[in-house]
């Protein structure tokens, strides 16, 4: 568990010398970032509670004992890897973090199919999902920044699986690189906020 925490803390320490001087005394980027810290802290609340109910109702609970089953599973793990790179920048960090909350998005369709006694927590979710896209993008406009919007008819296609138990062990996985993601996500917000 320490050598998983060091590995996910590492990246961080390249990122105190970002250069980003001309966002870090803007007040209203400020409040941006404090309240969707609190965004995606709930968010990642959510997802938590849909993994304890996958482990409660599932018996699916401890990532390393699917690990052989994973491997013949197609689950989407979105990338992040722009928001810790050394050349970080608020324009590719923002941009990945909304690609990647569309991958998702379309994926819990897989939880809410295995968990249908919770599609209002699922619902909640893509909600509140789609709701931090959006205060991104419109962030991302008040700053000039470049921004793309993803056309909503195009929506990446939800996963297929061969069998039950592979669509059970396929939403194990979606939650867990979610949450992962997640906590990706709020690292980046979290830096940004303490420039």
């Amino acid at each position: 568990a320490l050598l998983l925490a060091v590995l996910l803390w590492a990246p961080w320490w390249a990122l105190h010398g970002a250069p980003l001087t001309e966002l870090s005394g803007d007040q209203d980027f400020q409040l941006f970032l404090q309240r969707n810290l609190e965004f995606t802290r709930k968010i990642r609340g959510d997802v938590a509670a849909l993994q304890r109910l996958v482990c409660d109702t599932l018996q699916l609970c401890k990532e390393e004992e699917l690990l052989l089953v994973r491997q013949d599973l197609e689950v989407a793990q979105a990338p992040l890897e722009q928001c810790h790179k050394r050349t970080f920048q608020a324009e590719t960090c923002f941009s990945q973090i909304r690609a990647g909350l569309r991958v998702y998005h379309g994926s819990l369709a897989t939880i809410r199919a295995l968990l249908p006694g919770h599609a209002g927590l699922v619902d909640t979710l893509q909600l509140d999902m789609a709701n931090l896209s959006s205060n991104i993008q419109q962030q991302m406009e008040d700053l000039g920044l470049a921004t793309v919007t993803y056309p909503t008819e195009n929506q990446d296609p939800v996963p297929t699986f061969s069998s039950q138990f592979h669509h059970q062990v396929g939403g194990f996985f979606i939650l867990a690189n979610f949450q992962r993601f997640l906590e990706t996500a709020y690292r980046a917000l979290r830096h940004l906020a303490s420039l």
